[in-house]
Formats: structure tokens, C-alpha cells, sequence
């Protein structure tokens, strides 16, 4: 029988992934995903089906300058179910890079399922387009 989470316990994991975010830590980012995790954010043209390919696209990133200065998480859902949970929210974020600051709302869900010992891992994440200001503030 499969266990299901508490929301607490998909909370504290969706947190310490966006507390990793937001201190640009890519060894506790990637921690909180599985090894085949799959990602579709929406400035990529493709899926990534792998954390190796996120990895890769990230230290790109990273070693042209860029870095998270500010992560905001509000209109938290957690869906729990036998084996795992889905987490969506809106999210805030400000980065500086190369091109210099920029800031951006988006929603993003990440689905986590139970691992052996009852640890939270993230399996999927799919960031959505940014809103629009109409949107960031209802």
C-alpha cells in the first residue's frame, strides 16, 4: 500500500526546493529532484527529461552570470494522493544576469511521490508562462 504525504510534509519539501532556488544553492536545488526528473519550463523549446539535462542548462546559466536575488512563493496548493502529492503556486522571482535584473510572476507545479524511506522527491516540474499584471495582482 502506498503511502500519502501530509501537506506538511509537501510544504517542507516545495520549501526547501525554493529556499535552494532562491539562494542560487544548485547542490540543494537539485537534491529535492529525482535523477529522472522531467522539467518543461517555458522559455526552453523542449522538455528536459532528465535533472542532468537541467543541470546542464543551469551551470550554463550560472557561468554566464546569472543568479536568483529573490523567490516568492503565494497561492500555495498542496493535492496529496497515495504515493505522492502535486505542489503549484505562484511565484515571484528577481534575477540578475549578464543582461542585468529582471523580475517575473509565474505559476509552477511540482509533482513529488514517496520515496522508500518516506522522503519527499520531486519527479516533475512545469513552469507556466508569466502572468500578466492583471493577474499578479488578484
Amino acid at each position: 500500500m502506498s503511502t500519502t504525504p501530509t501537506q506538511e510534509a509537501v510544504l517542507a519539501a516545495a520549501d526547501a526546493i525554493i529556499d535552494a532556488f532562491r539562494a542560487t544553492d544548485t547542490e540543494a536545488y537539485f537534491a529535492g529532484f529525482a535523477p529522472d526528473a522531467s522539467f518543461i519550463f517555458h522559455p526552453e523549446p523542449a522538455r528536459l527529461d532528465s535533472r542532468a539535462e537541467y543541470e546542464a542548462l543551469w551551470a550554463g546559466w550560472v557561468a554566464a552570470g546569472w543568479r536568483v536575488t529573490s523567490c516568492a512563493s503565494t497561492d500555495r496548493l498542496v493535492q496529496v494522493f497515495p504515493g505522492g502529492a502535486v505542489f503549484s503556486h505562484t511565484v515571484a522571482t528577481s534575477v540578475d544576469s549578464a543582461d542585468g535584473p529582471a523580475s517575473y510572476v509565474e505559476r509552477e507545479s511540482i509533482v513529488f511521490t514517496v520515496g522508500d524511506e518516506g522522503s519527499l522527491i520531486a519527479v516533475h516540474e512545469h513552469l507556466s508562462a508569466p502572468t500578466t499584471d492583471a493577474e499578479a495582482s488578484a
